[in-house]
């Protein structure tokens, strides 16, 4: 059926597609007669004592300006009203360029702010009272020498670049080509978040339904169809910091914790960011990584670290050009248009961590990749799956006081097994799961839980799957040179897992799914006592 245009958005190929097919994003200049604003800032993290540069484009004369630090209280920390506002047009490729819009207000971080996530709102009305509201996000760095006893939470913001799709562009689809029909290699961060990326309602569903289909119904994407009615990105669900991180900080301020704030590009360029810390944290979809992020958390870890990873989908990496204002990844394409592949640092191919041109295994840092797992509990990937992980060592320490056994399932009411995950080959001997000699798995590494996930969707109608078979393909032909059959299925057959190993003088904490925080979100008592539990011990 026929669905009516969304005045939200640029819609492109056919209309008759469902949703879930289709390609569509925000773009300014709609012509709707809505008053219009939109907002980024120069950088995604400050040091206290810094300035930021807000920039705005808008249809209406002033604006007005919040700055509120997120957590479990929300606390305003700036506002400024009569903003002057400017249109400015953007480029065909601004998902690639930037805006190139100039600064409209210079803000100071005040050395009062503490450090974590804030988020800006722009309004306008127009004359007949009508509003409109943008958000956009930047962190503040912790102090140098913070005191122990804090939590360092690092952001996934190369995943978070990865799907943003404002302006009509992001690493899954894009308008780079004349007939808009692939992906960009090269993503600005130098532009607004798509809506749903920073703030989203409370109704907002997540990629998992919250109760698995019915026995017999379609392959559906209700998530997607939310988004669409509701004039929210197609990707709200895939990463952003209202989907995921938000939560976790939300839950561990409730409960106690010290948390502190730092971005995937603070590791890139600042490895100091780490120092003096015992924890660090990671959640949700935490898809994409560049060569030195991994180094600084290698190193952290050798040198006694904890790394505590409640999150999913460990798979690309990912250069960082123009002082971290470009991210490049070729992904399926690598072997063919990445410059990377034939020349000297070829290991810096953008591809994914396990292809023999990188040779950087996932597991190798997190003990877990995607390219084992990946998909769980949605669409036509196993979404009548258990929801949760089946547990095998309860004896572990990360397990007491859960009042799980041998065989019980950790947060399958919460839904906390998808949507993507990590795993590792392994093999089962007197009823205890143990990597395979294949796995590659680092010495030590205890598999505590694990469930079965698939990389190929299945359905009545393949045409209309969203995932497919496209992405067990990639995975067969990168890493076997092989799309046979028994190859496909070899892969098909994956899994989503719950590790711990020691790694230098430091250990790793891994439950390889991204949705660990629908878990701390609705309030599973399993779920909460496992993560106090790490967060305890590698805060001691």
């Amino acid at each position: 059926m026929r669905l009516p245009q969304n005045p939200c958005f640029l819609v492109r190929g056919d209309p008759d597609r469902p949703v879930h097919r289709r390609q569509w994003y925000e773009f300014p200049g709609r012509g709707d007669g809505l008053p219009e604003v939109w907002c980024y800032t120069n950088r995604l993290s400050y040091a206290p004592g810094e300035t930021l540069a807000l920039h705005l484009s808008g249809t209406e004369g002033e604006a007005q300006i919040e700055i509120h630090r997120e957590g479990a209280t929300p606390r305003r920390v700036f506002e400024r009203r009569g903003v002057a506002l400017s249109w400015h047009d953007i480029p065909d490729d601004v998902s690639v360029t930037g805006c190139g819009w100039p600064a409209a207000a210079e803000i100071a971080i005040d050395g009062s702010w503490p450090s974590g996530a804030y988020r800006v709102t722009a309004r306008v009305a127009d004359a007949a009272g009508r509003e409109t509201a943008a958000h956009h996000l930047f962190l503040v760095r912790p102090r140098p020498g913070q005191p122990s006893g804090r939590l360092l939470l690092v952001t996934s913001d190369a995943t978070w670049c990865a799907y943003n799709d404002w302006g009509g562009s992001n690493h899954y689809e894009g308008v780079i080509d004349p007939a808009s029909s692939r992906f960009s290699p090269r993503l600005s961060n130098q532009r607004p978040f798509a809506r749903g990326f920073v703030s989203l309602p409370e109704e907002a569903p997540r990629t998992l339904p919250a109760t698995p289909p019915a026995f017999g119904s379609p392959v559906a994407y209700p998530h997607m169809d939310w988004a669409w009615t509701s004039g929210h990105s197609k990707k709200y669900a895939s990463a952003g910091w209202a989907s995921y991180e938000r939560h976790f900080v939300e839950w561990a301020e409730e409960a106690g914790y010290a948390v502190d704030l730092a971005t995937q590009q603070d590791l890139h360029f600042r490895p100091e960011v780490l120092d003096g810390y015992r924890c660090l944290v990671i959640v949700g979809h935490d898809e994409y990584w560049s060569w030195p992020m991994r180094d600084t958390v290698d190193a952290f870890v050798e040198r006694g670290g904890r790394v505590a990873r409640f999150a999913g989908n460990f798979l690309w990496q990912i250069r960082l050009e123009d002082e971290g204002r470009r991210q490049v990844c070729h992904k399926y394409l690598a072997r063919e248009e990445d410059p990377f592949y034939r020349g000297p640092e070829r290991h810096l191919t953008t591809n994914c961590w396990e292809a023999a041109e990188v040779g950087r295994p996932g597991s190798a840092t997190f003990g877990l990749d995607a390219t084992r797992g990946l998909y769980a509990g949605w669409g036509g990937l196993a979404p009548r799956g258990a929801g949760g992980f089946t547990l095998y060592r309860p004896e572990h320490w990360a397990l007491e006081g859960s009042g799980l056994g041998y065989g019980d399932l950790l947060g399958a009411e919460a839904r906390i097994f998808g949507y993507e995950v990590d795993g590792l080959p392994y093999r089962i001997e007197n009823g205890l799961p143990s990597p395979s000699p294949e796995a590659r798995a680092p010495d030590g590494l205890s598999i505590l839980a694990l469930a079965p996930a698939r990389l190929r969707e299945t359905g009545a109608d393949p045409e209309a799957l969203f995932v497919g078979d496209d992405d067990v393909r990639f995975i067969a032909e990168t890493l076997h040179g092989d799309t046979s059959a028994a190859t496909l299925a070899r892969f098909d057959r994956g899994s989503g897992m719950i590790v711990h190993f020691p790694k230098g003088r430091g250990e790793v904490f891994h439950a390889g799914t991204t949705e660990w925080v629908a878990g701390l979100l609705r309030r599973d008592p399993a779920v909460e006592r496992v993560t106090r539990n790490v967060l305890d011990r590698f805060l001691d």
